[in-house]
């Protein structure tokens, strides 16, 4: 049996672990220290070990009232990890979070040229909203997705 072990963003360690997931999953929109720091403060984060290996980390953007309680939900597993379950378990979990958070409506988003977080998210029961571009220059568009 393998321990998957789960822990909130919430010291140096846990960020950067964070960030490197990020980065290396959305290199055309690398954060830094800084920019993981404030979005601790804004999002549920969590990182994800497999027997003492990081594999992954999830981020779930609670509703608000602007947003007439969409909450967005982001699982992420590094490649070597993929197509075990761990992906869903991840997922599950952060899904759990944004409805007690009163997500009436879930969305995600996934970068074009991540086919098997696509598949992952339509295999799951998200369907395409739109594709845009982030920022002018950018060539990858980003998706995004609502549940279902």
């Amino acid at each position: 049996m393998t321990d998957l072990r789960i822990h909130v963003v919430d010291d140096d360690v846990s960020i950067r672990d964070w960030q490197y997931i990020h980065n290396l999953i959305i290199p055309g929109d690398v954060l830094s220290l800084d920019d993981v720091r404030a979005r601790t403060g804004r999002n549920r984060m969590e990182v994800a070990y497999l027997d003492g290996v990081l594999i992954g980390c999830t981020t779930v953007r609670p509703p608000t009232t602007d947003n007439g309680a969409t909450a967005t939900v982001i699982a992420r597993v590094l490649p070597e990890f993929r197509r075990r379950g761990l992906g869903a378990r991840l997922y599950e979990r952060a899904l759990g979070q944004a409805r007690a958070l009163g997500a009436q409506v879930v969305e995600t988003v996934v970068l074009a040229s991540n086919p098997d977080g696509l598949r992952f998210a339509e295999q799951h029961g998200f369907v395409e909203l739109e594709r845009y571009l982030l920022r002018e220059g950018d060539t990858v568009p980003w998706i995004d997705l609502r549940l279902a």
